[in-house]
């Protein structure tokens, strides 16, 4: 689990599932999947942020 937040709207640097974190960094217990590269959604309220909790595991082919 990562420390790191992020603003809504700023690309993900990882696929996986992001908490949305309060105004203070605590946890809400909602997450959202959001592919690398890809903009972090709007929050449910204002001053939130995501926090990346379990990052998408790829396992290359040989």
């Amino acid at each position: 689990m990562s420390d790191k937040l992020f603003k809504p709207g700023q690309k993900a640097p990882k696929s996986g599932q992001y908490e949305i974190t309060g105004p203070r960094g605590g946890g809400t217990g909602v997450e959202r999947t959001v592919t690398r590269n890809e903009p972090l959604p709007p929050p449910e309220q204002k001053g939130q942020r995501y926090r990346l909790v379990d990052p998408t595991q790829h396992r290359r082919k040989p």
